[in-house]
């Protein structure tokens, strides 16, 4: 087996992507352009996707990082107008986009034009979360567009797998997709409830983290696969364990927590770096595969499929979000109204992403009469235009459109102020819990030990007031930044002493190893009691 093909395609997608963080352009953008470009390079190698395997490979361990990183809480506040968003809007864009896509493009049989409408129907909310949180929307807002990426996957994928069992033949009805859809979406949710509690149990009793961190990896992969076994949704078995793991994550011992996230945010990295570069490879396929000479009349299908994707969203979104506040004073007392302009925002961040693409590329070749599928390259082409669109359009504008419509943001000052009172009653109870047992005798520590424990207490709970401080008016640092650099400084300064004793062989490695690994964690709860 050839690897290198693999090793050039994560190593170059590694770099585009991390080059992409330092331009205003979505990374996704240059990825596919950089695999686009160097598809037409000579003696670059075939790359091809298997459609069996692309969502049982991608989709699992996003999701599981998503669903992680998300709030159990604030998403079960949010649950109405999240479900509305993850389940009716994608229903509604499947059809809405299937059927207009079989009115425009001549002889797309519909129940083809309805897998189109179910693999561009979920928006991937990643880019949009991270645009909210970077400019400062409503956490409200953020809260209900992550909550829609994590479930509207699972809509998604069982509307196009009705869509899919008509298409190649098997036979659909609506009777039998309601049935499938609700037999897809209890299962899935009965798979992460009964996996939860076990798999929480046994990370809670493997003591050594590399074992933790193997586990951890591979919980989304059989989340995913006992649920798919049983014809359950996958996608919702891994959302529930993830959730669930997440809202107990401080169960866990800290140095599973530390490279449990380090490793999670290297494999999401890797996977949507490699999967925006392979449909950049595999795009000069797809157009030698649309078999039509009439490129202006596939420029239309794209533009009038990518409006229409646009367009019924905010068809959509209105009505979905004011109707049942109209409806229902139980609802107007309990929510805030988000406006018109946080409606908008809602609407304006459909950007599609991976998952589209990814279920894109599982459609098969043939149907089971052997035929092959009607349509199928220029669905994937129809799919790869409609996410560039997206991204293009609705994200590069999204920051703009934000700062114009001067949404009030997070009040940044009064989190802090929360946060600080958070913690000083955390130190007033750890003060008490440590004056407890030096009390007892089997604890008893000289008083600079003591005194120790005492001023780190001290520090962590003055480091948040020390945040509302002014700035120093010769550096413009505030007092937290100052302590941090200075830190750093001290703990280079230690570095560089073992680095020259180790070289003078007053030491061995594994020793320097040992004590520079100390100074890392040192540095570490240095910036984090600065930047949480």
């Amino acid at each position: 087996m050839d690897v290198m093909p693999l090793l050039l395609l994560v190593a170059g997608s590694a770099v585009v992507a991390g080059a992409g963080r330092r331009t205003p352009v979505p990374a996704p953008l240059l990825l596919v352009a950089a695999g686009l470009a160097v598809s037409y390079v000579p003696g670059v190698p075939d790359y091809h996707i298997d459609p069996h395997v692309v969502l049982p490979l991608i989709l699992p361990p996003l999701l599981h990082l998503a669903a992680i990183d998300s709030s159990y809480l604030d998403l079960r506040a949010q649950i109405r107008p999240v479900a509305l968003l993850s389940v009716g809007y994608v229903l509604f864009a499947t059809v809405a986009v299937g059927w207009a896509a079989h009115l425009i493009v001549p002889g797309l049989p519909l129940t083809a034009a309805l897998v189109l409408g179910a693999v561009v129907a979920p928006p991937d909310a990643v880019a949009a979360t991270a645009v909210a949180r970077r400019v400062g929307l409503p956490s409200r807002i953020t809260t209900i567009l992550q909550g829609e990426s994590l479930v509207n996957d699972a809509t998604a994928i069982t509307a196009y797998r009705v869509a899919l069992a008509a298409a190649v033949g098997e036979g659909a009805t609506w009777a039998g997709g309601i049935a499938e859809f609700l037999v897809a979406a209890i299962g899935g949710i009965g798979v992460g409830l009964v996996l939860m509690v076990p798999i929480h149990w046994l990370r809670l009793h493997l003591k050594e983290p590399l074992l933790q961190n193997t586990l951890s990896l591979l919980i989304p992969f059989i989340a995913y696969a006992v649920a798919e076994q049983v014809h359950a949704s996958g996608v919702l078995a891994v959302v529930v364990v993830a959730l669930y793991l997440g809202h107990r994550a401080w169960q866990v011992d800290f140095a599973t927590r530390l490279q449990e996230g380090a490793v999670w945010k290297m494999v999401a990295f890797v996977l949507e770096s490699a999967v925006f570069a392979l449909i950049g490879l595999q795009l000069p396929v797809v157009l030698g595969g649309l078999g039509t000479d009439d490129n202006w009349s596939v420029v239309w299908y794209a533009v009038a499929l990518f409006l229409v994707v646009v367009a019924a969203r905010f068809v959509w979104v209105y009505p979905a979000t004011f109707l049942p506040r109209m409806l229902s004073a139980r609802i107007r007392e309990r929510e805030t109204n988000p406006g018109w302009k946080g409606t908008f925002i809602i609407s304006w961040a459909g950007m599609r992403g991976v998952v589209s693409l990814a279920i894109a590329f599982s459609i098969p070749v043939t149907m089971h009469d052997g035929e092959p599928f009607p349509g199928r390259n220029l669905i994937l082409f129809l799919t790869f235009t409609t996410v560039i669109g997206t991204l293009v359009l609705q994200g590069l504008t999204l920051p703009a459109l934000i700062r114009l419509l001067k949404l009030p943001g997070r009040d940044a000052q009064a989190e802090t102020l929360a946060e600080a009172n958070a913690q000083a009653q955390a130190s007033r109870a750890a003060e008490q819990r440590l004056d407890e047992l030096l009390a007892d005798e089997r604890n008893a520590l000289p008083e600079p030990l003591a005194d120790r424990l005492r001023a780190v207490l001290e520090r962590r709970r003055n480091a948040v007031w020390e945040r509302l401080g002014q700035p120093n008016p010769v550096t413009g640092e505030t007092a937290d930044d100052t302590y941090r650099r200075l830190a750093g400084e001290m703990i280079g300064a230690e570095r560089e002493v073992f680095v020259r004793l180790r070289d003078a062989r007053y030491m061995d490695d594994e020793m320097l190893r040992s004590l520079l690994r100390r100074l890392d964690l040192e540095e570490a709860a240095a910036y984090r009691e600065t930047h949480p």
